[in-house]
């Protein structure tokens, strides 16, 4: 394992050293450093601090963790990989990911999840333990997002969910009841099959955060999909 303090570095220069590493990597002291692993395929990064926007862009089959919150765009584009946040995330975390896996203990904000897409076996998943912003899921082509809303009250996710959404299924937990979903989409509670197909993630959630699996799982869920006959009728035609 090789240690990078990331005092008197920049973002350059800090990701040129985790590129040129034969070995995985532990980065210290990260405050705002951009592109951290991006388009990584071979390594176990773990990071303490906040890293900046487009942690794990383009990733391609490494491992990132982070014991702390992260800044906007974490996992933008990946391929394949996992990203843990043991913390906190802003913005745009998965945009348009077409595969692998982003774990996260607390909050995302908004547009999580948008334009995620699956591609053949790859199906991307997005966990998100706490709550999640306005529009989550926004134009959803494909993969896995479940938002668990394990800490506080309120809605779980913000407002817009799931606008344009044309494919992928995403998972809340709870009945949600209160939230305003687009007509272009189907709302209803999980089946076992449903949880089924959600339980491998949870698991893995739960084993990086320590969280309790049994109550998680055995939790009300509901379950949204898209409308695949037209998924853009009710949005833009008017009759």
């Amino acid at each position: 394992m090789i240690k990078i303090n990331t005092e008197n570095l920049n973002y350059e220069e800090l990701n040129d050293l985790v590129r040129k590493s034969t070995d995985d990597v532990e980065i210290s002291g990260t405050l705002g450093e951009r592109f951290i692993g991006a388009g990584l395929s071979d390594k176990n990064l773990k990071i303490t601090g906040t890293p900046g926007n487009a942690l794990g862009a383009y990733l391609n089959g490494a491992a990132i963790e982070v014991f702390g919150n992260a800044q906007d765009a974490v996992g933008d584009t990946m391929n394949d990989g996992e990203i843990i946040i043991h913390g906190n995330i802003g913005d745009c975390a998965g945009y348009a990911m077409r595969g692998g896996k982003i774990f996260v203990n607390g909050n995302a904000g908004y547009r999580a999840g948008i334009h995620m897409k699956a591609y053949k076996e790859k199906i991307p998943a997005l966990v998100i333990g706490g709550t999640a912003g306005s529009f989550l899921g926004e134009y959803q082509a494909g993969g896995v997002i479940i938002v668990l809303g394990l800490y506080g009250g309120g809605n779980i996710v913000g407002n817009f969910p799931c606008t344009g959404m044309h494919g992928g299924k995403m998972f809340l937990r709870g009945e949600c009841k209160g939230i305003n979903f687009p007509k272009n989409v189907h709302v209803k509670p999980v089946t076992k099959e449903d949880l089924a197909e959600i339980t491998p993630y949870i698991k893995e959630f739960c084993a990086h955060f320590n969280a309790d699996e049994k109550e998680i799982i055995n939790s009300e869920f509901t379950v949204i999909t898209p409308d695949s006959n037209n998924p853009y009728k009710q949005m833009y035609v008017a009759n």
